[in-house]
């Protein structure tokens, strides 16, 4: 690894501006952003329906710009930070593979620079303020069952979903039911990602709304004089962090909102510092093209000024196999007749992309076990559904080397002017309409389903002035409907919304479809890490 420093001074960061965490990792003072309308060109990578298998996106992100580098490009990548629940889990480390790596991978998927730990420590500050408010009655008819903020923990503890606090006496009150979400579905990971600079996150963490009184009148962490602590946690955590690919180029990690609660993207500071310096961003969002690009477009972008060049929708065969009705010990097996049928969801999310106005550029992370007839049948329906390029990619065994024609179709797309951007409804649409167009365009559904405590909670947000918000849509990541097992191109079905939540400091009401876990579990058989005796951590 290179130090820091040579990062940021080949990509013309004054080291001034660099608060080294470390030989090889940096905070980002947020002066260094710049605002003379110097600006690259973004790309959003983002990718088919998630799978079991995995798809690779964040190495295919890392890949791509280590071969951008090699092209001679100044390029920098914008990604989420892991987090610690994932890596103990199913997941593992959130920094790529082989070849194709963030670097240092033990220091970014563990612990980094605390920022996961600022926002958790902040949200249960919150909690505690809030308990405390209620308790003591400072706030006419704000009593403890009318608090809605849960505390958070960075670890998945499925024991936590649910539980009581307070009990033991008076003297630890209030009870109360309440639960733990995961670091990452928290409000505040939000807040974070989408704040502009130290004022926005001051007046977004003022808006969040902790309970409700008697007459159901919102109690915002202003209420309950929080917003300043909570800055204080915070005022280190709005910093952009830098580290760096194997191959030595930038990239900027910075907060890791969930990708199926939250909008599943990296910070808006993080880009917008990035395109004063870079001629190519290359942003990652999170799971598929039905999640995060739809939310980086109508939650990240729109407000933000932040409207991509182009788009990289990451595919594997395996995927396309698994979405045609394959079994998942069955993707190492050659089955053409598969990758017809699972093509259907791929050229869906192709159609996705390409109705916001933005080319596509499909990657085709490449496995050993891919034969050529599945990889021309992929070929040959991405063109027909209007791709302007589908290119096989090698990142993970050959790392910059094996991007190169990737890297070249990229830029052959993003010549020439910003496209225009249609978004998928207008910003003052009702919250029903909204989930409505999002349903037909990008779920394929005939229609929407919204329960009668739905429709009764979507009244209230109304009469509370939240109408006009954009919504983040809080669903399965393995299908593009509700439903987790169905695979393809569901269609002629009708999308259900059991519950809708308001994240009024994010800025964003997020409608529930179907069943959705803010506290993951541990499997069965959770991931084993250790620590070499010159204390690097193994198994990531």
């Amino acid at each position: 690894m290179k130090p820091i420093t040579e990062v940021a001074q080949a990509l013309g960061l004054d080291t001034a501006a660099l608060i080294p965490q470390g030989h090889h990792q940096a905070k980002i003072l947020l002066d260094a952003i710049r605002e003379d309308g110097t600006r690259g060109k973004l790309v959003v990578v983002t990718g088919i329906t998630p799978t079991r298998a995995g798809e690779g996106k964040t190495t295919t992100t890392v890949g791509l710009t280590q071969a951008m580098g090699r092209l001679g490009k100044n390029v920098v990548a914008t990604l989420r930070e892991p987090s610690l629940g994932p890596i103990f889990g199913i997941k593992g480390g959130g920094t790529g593979g082989g070849r194709s790596l963030v670097e240092p991978q033990d220091e970014v998927n563990v612990h980094f620079t605390g920022d996961a730990h600022a926002v958790g420590s902040a949200h249960n500050l919150l909690a505690a303020l809030t308990d405390n408010v209620a308790q003591r009655g400072q706030i006419p008819g704000f009593r403890p069952e009318h608090i809605t903020w849960r505390r958070v923990t960075d670890v998945e503890d499925r024991a936590l979903r649910s539980i009581v606090t307070g009990l033991g006496g008076s003297a630890n009150a209030p009870v109360r039911e309440s639960g733990f979400d995961i670091v990452t579905a928290s409000e505040i990971m939000a807040v974070l990602a989408l704040a502009r600079d130290l004022d926005n996150l001051r007046e977004r963490l003022s808006r969040i709304v902790v309970g409700y009184t008697d007459e159901n009148a919102p109690v915002t962490a202003a209420d309950v004089n929080a917003e300043g602590s909570l800055m204080s946690l915070l005022r280190h955590a709005i910093l952009p962090n830098l580290v760096q690919t194997a191959e030595g180029q930038p990239v900027v990690v910075h907060t890791g909102p969930f990708g199926n609660i939250a909008h599943g993207c990296s910070s808006v500071v993080g880009d917008r510092l990035a395109l004063g310096y870079a001629d190519y961003v290359l942003s990652e969002a999170g799971f598929g093209a039905d999640l995060g690009f739809e939310k980086f477009m109508h939650i990240k972008a729109r407000f933000n000024g932040l409207e991509p060049s182009a788009a990289v929708l990451v595919a594997t065969v395996r995927a396309v196999k698994y979405h045609g009705g394959s079994a998942v010990r069955n993707l190492e097996t050659p089955d053409e007749a598969a990758v017809c049928r699972g093509m259907e969801n791929l050229t869906h999310l192709i159609g996705v992309v390409r109705a916001t106005g933005l080319p596509v550029v499909v990657a085709i992370n490449h496995f050993p076990t891919d034969t050529q007839g599945e990889l021309d049948i992929i070929k040959r329906g991405c063109a027909d559904a209007g791709a302007f390029a589908a290119v096989e990619s090698r990142v993970f065994a050959e790392g910059g080397a094996g991007g190169i024609e990737l890297a070249e179709a990229l830029i052959q797309a993003t010549d020439g002017p910003r496209p225009n951007i249609n978004y998928f409804y207008p910003s003052d649409a009702s919250i029903r309409d909204k989930v409505l167009a999002l349903a037909r365009t990008v779920y394929n559904a005939e229609g929407v389903n919204w329960s009668a405590a739905s429709r009764r909670t979507l009244r209230g947000f109304e009469a509370n002035g939240w109408g006009g918000l954009p919504v983040c849509i809080a669903k399965t990541n393995t299908s593009i409907s509700h439903r987790a097992s169905l695979r393809g191109r569901p269609s002629g079905y009708t999308f259900q919304v059991n519950d809708v939540r308001a994240s009024v400091g994010a800025g964003f009401i997020y409608p529930i479809a179907g069943n959705i876990v803010t506290m993951p579990g541990l499997p069965r058989v959770p991931r084993a890490l250790d620590v070499d005796a010159k204390g690097n951590i193994l198994g990531l």
